[in-house]
């Protein structure tokens, strides 16, 4: 593995969209590694053991059933151990209330879902390209809603 690849964690209780996902990533680069969890109790599970590479970035789905994506940013924010994790909200919701609450509760970028493979492309390239701790510094209400 190269010193620029990545490791990239998705979690979407949507199996279409959890493939959509994983073209995507593997057209950008190969390789980067990217780890699938269909909800934020698998995601935890794995978080929480010992001895595993962390993640440079979690794509967290809102709408999960077991445990919401919400509840799932606030328990990863709540650990020390995840700090430098960036946390990108990847969602169908545009609710402002949604946005507003993932960004107090510490996410580093607010997706909305892209409807298409072009535009899923471009906005997955563009995030995986941002300099995160550059963008966690100069975190603002202006640079956490991404639109494509």
């Amino acid at each position: 593995m190269d010193s620029s690849a990545m490791t990239i964690f998705l979690v979407d209780d949507d199996q279409d969209d959890q493939q959509l996902f994983e073209e995507v990533v593997k057209e950008i680069k190969a390789s980067n590694k990217l780890l699938m969890f269909k909800n934020a109790v698998e995601l935890m599970e794995h978080l929480n053991q010992e001895n595993i590479v962390l993640p440079h970035i979690i794509f967290l789905d809102l709408n999960m059933p077991f445990v919401s994506g919400s509840e799932c940013l606030k328990e990863i924010r709540s650990n020390p151990r995840f700090m430098d994790v960036s946390v990108a909200i990847y969602s169908t919701s545009s609710l402002e209330k949604d946005i507003e609450e993932t960004f107090i509760n510490g996410a580093n970028i607010y997706i909305t879902k892209p409807n298409d493979y072009a535009a899923l492309k471009k906005t997955i390239r563009n995030v995986l390209n941002i300099n995160w701790h550059y963008h966690k510094s100069g975190l603002d209400r202006k640079t956490f809603f991404y639109n494509v």
